[in-house]
């Protein structure tokens, strides 16, 4: 039996990988469904900054408009780029999400392209939350979910409300699927 990560040879009936610790893959019961248990989303604050800079470029294209009547075109294309910046902003905070079912952390990304990224839970290795000052003031936190598969694999909820509650479901679903 090889190893699906790293391709180390295994031992018959092998839990986890001896050389980079991957979970080997183990028939699930039939009787046991997986059910959704949260879905996060980035907080609108984290795009913020687009916003402001779109409100920039709007206001400077207004003013170039109507100062001078022989740059119009260039005045109503700024104006035209603040609200695509805008428009792009709000865009890329839609299609963004990350899952918690009964079983796995799924991380969706994308519109044009799609991506999707999914970790057991029974492979979760750490969860640490991190708030920033401007973060807690409002509430907000990323929370960094790193697997025990691989050193370097790990998915981070940039910007979601209420972080520490997050963090104790995703630990408590963690314990459950463990159980």
């Amino acid at each position: 039996m090889r190893c699906t990560q790293c391709g180390n040879e295994l031992a018959r009936g092998a839990a986890f990988c001896s050389r980079c610790g991957a979970r080997m893959l183990a028939p699930k019961p039939a009787a046991v469904r997986e059910y959704a248990l949260a879905m996060f989303r980035p907080s609108l604050w984290r795009m913020a900054h687009a916003v402001f800079t779109g409100i920039a470029f709007i206001v400077v294209g207004a003013v170039g408009v109507g100062a001078d009547p022989k740059f119009w075109r260039v005045g109503f294309a700024v104006v035209g780029f603040g609200i695509l910046v805008i428009f792009m902003s709000f865009l890329s905070n839609r299609f963004l999400t990350w899952s918690v079912t009964s079983d796995r952390l799924i991380e969706r990304r994308g519109f044009l392209s799609s991506r999707r990224r999914e970790m057991e839970l029974a492979d979760i290795r750490s969860v640490e939350v991190d708030q920033r000052l401007l973060q807690r003031m409002v509430g907000l936190g990323n929370l960094t979910i790193a697997s025990a598969a691989s050193a370097d694999y790990s998915i981070r909820l940039n910007n979601i409300r209420n972080p520490e509650a997050a963090a104790d479901m995703i630990r408590q679903a963690r314990l459950k699927r463990l159980a």
